[in-house]
């Protein structure tokens, strides 16, 4: 039974009045969080993987995704105001569905956060290049992309990729206050980049390009949601910051959902825009498909001014995920699941300066030897189950807390957590079988070091610590 030992939501929520993390976010913070981290590589990069394989049916590809997220955000939003502790769905886990789960969740999520910066380190990377031979710039081939991504030439490694994440991790050791500053400038930039997008390129899009509108089926479209649900990754992200919110009840489901909101309707927006100006099977192997369709308009200022954006705008995407995940390594540590010096707090930047450090140094590598499509589905397939993770632990708390306060309550229960759950396991059928074979391997290693490390060190397997 100890693999099902769950903590004491009361304890848990009354713990955090002692955090030594800073309250220092808002309810805008929140929002310019989930918005920093959605928008980048998603609709930036991936766009155009999208529009070869589904088409002008992209914009449904990206509506299907933005749904099956919604979903699950509704549960996030209920969780995050009423037990408002670091550590995301990895925490509401550990308080509804056992320790077990809770490990095999918060296991997940290291990965997912962590492959989602280094994936949008490799699509920053390609924005800087095309940003950079606008001005006549051009690195040393051999240190632009991971070894064999590039037909024709030797590459080794990714330099501006390892670089870009060794600067984000040092914003993010000084403090959360000071990061929150930088994203929130930077999400308005990219925010006005992609209104310029939509606003310029909607007079130079051409209906006929729309023809026909599903190019691959809907085997195309369901095969491209799988993948563009990646573009809505982040907004879970906003849950991690519990600890660090002055009024997390009410706050934290503003900006879940706010964010994701936003986000939606200027992904189907760019989606129609793009597919508009360039047919979409001219889309195959463009890096820069947003700056490509504005180029092809003959607005090369707007290009030039997409991949400037870009390169700001995904910044703030490594910078929200790389926090994401050192607050989950935060919590799994403190609960005595990981080696305790993972969740000690710098006494001067009140942050967890030697996890940070780890997470950005191994991932930075990881981003610069790995190429972006490899990335991206694993980044989705960890995703997908903790989405339907968390719709289930609504379900079992509406039973097991039915008197805890709830600031917001997830509507429609228990009709919409089942639709999560669907729509979630819908995409991951139809993600490719080395995806989950990967998926699996990385599960496989986790119960290894659970039963080998954590179980027996756990807080919960020691009362008197």
């Amino acid at each position: 039974m100890s693999l099902f030992r769950k903590k004491n939501i009361e304890q848990m929520i009354a713990s955090v009045e002692g955090s030594a993390l800073k309250k220092a976010l808002g309810p805008l913070d929140l929002t310019f969080l989930g918005i920093g981290a959605i928008i980048g590589t998603g609709i930036f990069v991936l766009t155009g993987t999208g529009a070869a394989q589904a088409g002008p049916a992209l914009m449904i590809s990206f509506a299907i995704a933005a749904v099956a997220c919604a979903l699950a955000g509704l549960a996030y939003a209920e969780f995050a105001s009423t037990i408002p502790v670091a550590g995301s769905i990895y925490t509401y886990s550990y308080a509804t569905l056992g320790e077990l789960a809770a490990w095999i969740i918060g296991w997940d999520l290291m990965l997912e956060y962590g492959l989602a910066t280094s994936a949008v380190s490799v699509g920053w990377s390609g924005y800087l290049q095309s940003l950079l031979a606008g001005f006549g710039l051009n690195l040393p081939v051999a240190l632009t992309a991971a070894p064999g991504t590039v037909n024709g030439a030797v590459t080794f490694f990714n330099l501006p990729a390892f670089l870009v994440m060794m600067v984000i991790t040092t914003l993010l050791s000084v403090g959360v206050r000071e990061s929150t500053r930088v994203n929130n400038a930077m999400v308005a930039i990219k925010v006005a980049v992609v209104l310029v997008v939509i606003a310029v390129g909607a007079f130079h899009v051409q209906p006929g390009n729309w023809q026909p509108f599903m190019t691959h089926g809907w085997n195309g479209v369901f095969g491209a949601a799988a993948v563009m649900f990646f573009a809505f990754i982040g907004f879970d992200s906003v849950s991690s910051a519990a600890e660090e919110v002055k009024n997390a009840k009410r706050d934290l489901p503003i900006g879940i959902i706010a964010s994701l909101a936003v986000c939606a309707v200027l992904y189907v927006a760019v989606a129609a825009v793009v597919t508009g100006i360039v047919p979409s099977a001219q889309f195959s192997g463009v890096s820069h498909p947003v700056s490509y369709a504005l180029q092809v308009a003959g607005q090369n200022w707007v290009a030039g001014l997409i991949d400037l954006g870009a390169v700001l705008g995904m910044l703030t995407v490594i910078l929200v995920m790389s926090y994401g995940q050192t607050r989950i390594i935060f919590a799994m540590s403190r609960d005595g699941l990981l080696p305790r010096k993972l969740s000690t707090v710098h006494p001067r930047f009140s942050t967890p300066f030697l996890t940070t450090w780890l997470v950005g140094i191994f991932f930075g590598f990881v981003g610069a030897l790995v190429p972006l499509d490899v990335l991206a589905e694993l980044i989705n397939i960890g995703t997908l189950a903790a989405f339907s993770m968390v719709s289930i632990a609504v379900l079992i708390m509406r039973r097991t807390h039915p008197a805890l306060p709830r600031a917001f309550r997830c509507p429609g229960v228990p009709y919409v957590p089942i639709f999560a759950v669907a729509a979630c396991v819908f995409l991951m059928v139809n993600l490719q079988w080395i995806t989950w074979v990967a998926f699996l391997a990385w599960l496989a290693i986790g119960m290894v070091v659970y039963f080998g490390y954590s179980r027996r060190r756990s807080l919960l397997a020691q009362p008197s610590r």
